[in-house]
């Protein structure tokens, strides 16, 4: 068996390199998986690899399988689709998705990696993780028939609720973003696009997703009265201002947050972690989902790009690394 392996890690705040690792034997359970693409998550692990995780969070942000501790040095990450190489007969050879950080191989227990669809390209799965979050969103927010929904932020997180929600019968979507190009995914997924001062107001939900203030207060703007924001920004260790005073309380408005760390009170009873990522890889056989993928590079490359990607020098929604 092959048990040697290269991970990338944050050697320290803004400096990544790639370092050896040496893999154990799989037990009992246990499967060995060949890593074929990985996904960087440009908001969250942007901040992390700043250094942007509060001292308060680092228990609360740690990632499933990473290594270390925040700032650094740290293996961080969990978008990652590869091929079981030894394992059980019903995955052996199998391409799975697996909350994993940026590695070449690994070895976890064999309840830690989910099947891909085969409707679903293994290149396309590695956002299987973001579109978990939009489905956690979306059973928090729990849209109804004919709703008028906003999503503010068309990140990676924001055009994946976007897409979700595409198919509510009788519902008006629009996605609300100050970047033109960001129409391309809306046109794909079938909704609306606007820029925040022409977005469409009366809205009974807004999930915002730009981690922004001026954001956040847009969508505070576009509601109707009894309406609810979702707030899916994660905002690190910056403190953000909300505007509590106009027409919050005679609107009777409500701020919730959303966070994929726990299923959404609505399902908690019902579903697992387990069901709430298996169905989001089965919305993921949806070919307007590739619009996500805005970039490409090689894992030998990942300690060059990184900065760039977290720098905003390379502007992406979903970058994904190949092995």
């Amino acid at each position: 068996m092959e048990r040697d392996a290269r991970a990338f890690w944050i050697r320290s705040p803004g400096d990544g390199e790639i370092r050896d690792e040496v893999l154990p034997e799989p037990g009992d359970g246990e499967v060995l998986v060949r890593t074929l693409h990985t996904g960087v998550s440009r908001g969250t692990e942007a901040l992390v690899f700043r250094g942007g995780v509060p001292p308060n969070q680092h228990a609360v942000m740690r990632a499933p399988f990473q290594d270390g501790t925040f700032p650094g040095p740290v293996k961080y990450g969990y978008l990652n689709v590869g091929v079981v190489e030894h394992g059980p007969s019903g995955l052996l050879g199998r391409p799975v998705f697996c909350l994993y950080p940026h590695q070449t191989r690994y070895v976890v227990p064999a309840s830690a990696v989910s099947p891909v669809p085969d409707d679903v390209p293994p290149e396309r799965a590695v956002l299987a993780g973001t579109v978990e979050t939009a489905v956690n969103a979306l059973w928090d927010a729990a849209p109804l028939v004919g709703d008028r929904i906003a999503v503010v932020g068309a990140g990676m997180v924001g055009c994946a609720v976007a897409g979700v929600l595409a198919g509510l019968p009788g519902g008006r979507v629009q996605l609300v973003d100050t970047d033109p190009s960001r129409a391309n995914v809306a046109r794909a997924f079938g909704v609306e696009f606007a820029f925040p001062e022409e977005a469409d107001g009366d809205c009974d939900l807004v999930v915002h997703a730009s981690a922004t203030e001026t954001g956040l207060a847009r969508s505070l703007e576009l509601l109707a009265p009894d309406g609810e924001v979702v707030e899916l920004s994660w905002y690190g260790d910056r403190r953000v201002a909300v505007p509590l005073g106009e027409f919050f309380h005679s609107r009777r408005l409500t701020i919730r947050g959303s966070q994929v760390g726990m299923v959404a009170p609505a399902r908690r009873s019902r579903r697992r972690f387990a069901d709430r990522l298996a169905l989001a890889l089965r919305l993921l056989a949806n070919p307007a989902f590739d619009t996500l993928i805005t970039g490409e590079s090689r894992f030998a490359d990942l300690p060059e790009v990184m900065p760039r990607l977290a720098s905003g020098e390379l502007p992406a929604l979903c970058h994904r690394i190949t092995y």
